[in-house]
């Protein structure tokens, strides 16, 4: 046997020290691949899902909203808005008292997504969260939005 083979080892059985943020961030890429494939026949990325969610509850906010609101970059924020446009999701509007301002609504063909995008959410939600109770569920949110919002002004 080759003495690359002998090294090899796999990966759940690396031993190191806990770090959260790295699970964290496996677990978003494990996301994104996830929403990718579930939505690819909508032709709805895991860059675009987020605005079409966020605009189900609060349609007609400006892209400044979005982009604070979901803590995504102006640039990337117009990137997605506009290949929503494109797809026929949304449209943009000039906002009537400050027309710099799009303010961002859904299309009928939007609305017409919402029960996939939430279908696909509760899945991956279902999926992780499996064999979990409900306190301790509770509980990780909790957590994770604390440890959210301690970073949240650091950039």
């Amino acid at each position: 046997m080759k003495e690359e083979e002998n090294n090899s080892v796999e990966v759940d059985h690396i031993a190191e020290p806990p770090r959260m943020g790295r699970w964290i961030s496996v677990l978003y890429r494990q996301f994104q691949s996830f929403i990718n494939h579930a939505l690819k026949d909508l032709d709805i990325s895991s860059s675009e899902y987020a605005f079409l969610l966020t605009l189900y509850y609060r349609e007609g906010v400006s892209q400044e909203t979005l982009s604070s609101h979901l803590y995504i970059d102006k640039a990337a924020t117009a990137r997605a808005i506009n290949l929503l446009e494109s797809k026929g999701y949304v449209i943009r509007k000039k906002d009537e008292v400050d027309r710099r301002k799009n303010r961002i609504y859904i299309t009928e063909k939007g609305l017409s997504v919402k029960g996939d995008l939430k279908k696909a959410l509760n899945e991956w939600n279902e999926i992780i969260t499996e064999g979990l109770d409900s306190k301790t569920i509770e509980q990780l949110s909790y957590n994770l939005r604390e440890m959210s919002l301690k970073v949240t002004n650091l950039t």
